[in-house]
């Protein structure tokens, strides 16, 4: 079995029905056509998480092509509802991310964690075109994916990115070459982007008889809260941005920026990390831990597991349940590299948690759990064919003119010396380098009549959307207002981390349409630790009194969820 975000990131399609007859005249106003259905409300595909409240489902029907209505075949968009326990204050519509994240079971665990959100707020969610519909399992609902024969990628179970000979870049490009090549196959894949999904959210509100449409957005989908209140800024509320992209510039900037601020995440929060939680196994110093990790990466290179798929464990480390399972390969490895080749001594802290990770991806307890089966597991996964999300690089690369694989080389050249984690391999296995289609329509930047109703939310040591992107989006947009968390390794900070500095700004400003202004939340804890233990980072100074998280509601719901988050936005790999 490979860990790979095709695995852990299920990420699946849209839905291309039957065609619809086109009437006699187009109407002026694209939304004219499909303003006039009518939702019906049922149930839902997906079954709920323990813990998430009961939501309703209902289908919405829109044009494959907003810039063309009547041409082509119509598309569904499932859509969710968890309706205000109390006095109905307005919709917000949620989005997890992605590109091409699944979001109909999102409003049942927030309005199961966030009480008094859905006390007036109906908590709305949406499987975006080319998701397909959570949960479902007919043809129809199915992933639209991007399927690479494993013939066209690399045999090779030793690919190091370190490697910079010309054989070892070409094995490389073998990956993004194929899946740009797929994706671009696909007929739908040029109506999958942020222009057409925005237009489908402004069909949403119009269905819902809403006159404006408040939104939270994590990860790409602040760049999709973003795009949609930029297109229709008189239909957007009050807009949070959770964990955010750089959306007055380019949206590919965010995944370039990956080698940076994982290699930041890793060396500065992670390892110490370590050396505090299992001082016996990786060393009682971040130096020491440093070189155990180079040992643990051999070792498992010379059991059959690729340098790069190793890395890769420990990029996008931005839940967790993601940091329970990089420790446990990390301890494993060393072990393995010491020579040992029974089960580790459970005896940490964290327990538990580890030994619910042991048994989710390598199958076995952690007490039974070897270096030698870690590193079956690891191995790279012989299957016939490689499935890869279609939305995901249909909107990642579709909606902005891309870079070349030169740029992209060049890139990695500079990257890898810098930020040797990630910084190699990221430039070699972007498929945005390979993608040869003009962007169809152009994305407007937020204009300051909706900038004031802009609220965004980031974690200093994010390893996804880096605090740098959300920092230069509201510095380019006067207006909008930034809540920075400091010292969080985490992606996604409102309604799960339980932080109640950054839950009681975003719900005094979705309830009481108080928007603070830039102010700075402390963090909270990190897993299985008491304290928070500050970093140098971006924020330029952290608040005097330090958060708990002591008493969050449904810790395993906040953490799952938190983790879907964090998967759902990870990059190819």
């Amino acid at each position: 079995m490979r860990i790979t975000s095709a695995a852990v990131v299920p990420v699946i399609t849209s839905l291309v029905l039957a065609a619809t007859a086109m009437p006699a005249g187009a109407a002026a106003d694209p939304f004219a056509r499909y303003a006039g259905q009518q939702l019906s409300w049922g149930a839902c595909a997906f079954t709920p998480q323990p813990g998430a409240l009961p939501a309703e489902c209902a289908l919405v029907t829109v044009p494959r092509d907003w810039a063309a209505p009547d041409a082509g075949r119509d598309l569904v968009v499932p859509i969710s509802r968890v309706a205000a326990s109390g006095e109905h204050l307005g919709s917000l519509l949620t989005n997890p991310g992605g590109p091409g994240g699944q979001g109909t079971s999102l409003p049942g665990a927030l309005a199961a964690v966030q009480p008094q959100l859905h006390e007036r707020y109906a908590v709305v969610g949406m499987d975006p075109r080319g998701t397909g519909q959570e949960g479902g399992t007919a043809p129809e609902q199915r992933p639209e994916t991007c399927e690479v024969p494993a013939g066209r990628l690399s045999q090779r179970t030793d690919l190091d990115a370190r490697d910079r000979s010309a054989g070892s870049v070409a094995e490389h490009l073998k990956l993004p070459r194929a899946v740009a090549e797929s994706c671009q196959s696909k007929a739908i894949a040029p109506y999958l982007t942020t222009w057409q999904t925005a237009h489908d959210m402004e069909l949403i509100r119009i269905l819902l008889g809403e006159s404006t449409l408040d939104y939270l957005g994590y990860s790409y989908g602040t760049w999709l809260g973003a795009k949609y209140a930029s297109l229709f800024p008189r239909s957007a509320g009050k807009v949070v941005l959770d964990s955010s992209t750089n959306f007055q510039g380019r949206l590919q900037a965010a995944f370039e920026a990956w080698p940076q601020i994982n290699q930041r995440l890793f060396e500065s929060s992670f390892l110490p990390w370590m050396t505090r939680q299992f001082p016996d196994d990786v060393g009682a110093t971040p130096e020491v831990a440093a070189a155990n990790f180079e040992r643990a990466r051999r070792f498992f290179a010379d059991a059959g597991t690729s340098p790069d798929q190793f890395d890769a464990i420990f990029t996008g480390m931005g839940s967790h349940l993601r940091w329970v399972l990089g420790a446990v390969v990390f301890v494993l490895g060393v072990k393995g590299a010491n020579g040992e080749i029974t089960s580790p001594a459970n005896t940490s802290g964290l327990a538990p948690e580890l030994d619910t990770r042991s048994r989710a991806v390598f199958g076995v307890p952690f007490a039974s759990l070897t270096p030698a089966v870690v590193a079956r597991v690891l191995a790279d996964d012989p299957a016939d064919y490689r499935a890869f999300p279609a939305t995901r690089y249909a909107v990642a690369c579709g909606d902005q003119p891309t870079r070349s694989e030169a740029w992209y080389k060049r890139l990695s050249d500079r990257q890898g010396p810098q930020f040797p984690l990630f910084g190699w391999q990221y430039g070699l296995s972007e498929p945005c380098a390979f993608w040869s289609d003009a962007p169809r329509q152009d994305l407007p930047s937020l204009s300051a009549e909706v900038a004031g109703r802009v609220l965004v939310v980031q974690g200093e040591l994010d390893p996804q959307t880096g605090y740098e992107q959300a920092r230069s989006a509201v510095r380019a947009a006067p207006g909008v207002s930034l809540v920075s968390v400091a010292d969080s390794p985490f992606h996604g900070q409102y309604g799960f981390e339980g932080n109640p500095c950054v839950d009681g700004m975003v719900n005094v400003f979705l309830l009481h349409n108080s928007r603070p202004g830039a102010v700075t939340c402390p963090g909270l804890p990190l897993p299985n630790e008491t304290e928070v233990h500050p970093v140098p980072g971006p924020v330029p100074a952290a608040p005097a009194e330090a958060a708990t998280a002591a008493a969050a509601p449904l810790p395993a719901l906040r953490e799952s969820v938190g983790a879907m988050i964090s998967d759902v936005n990870a990059p190819l790999r």
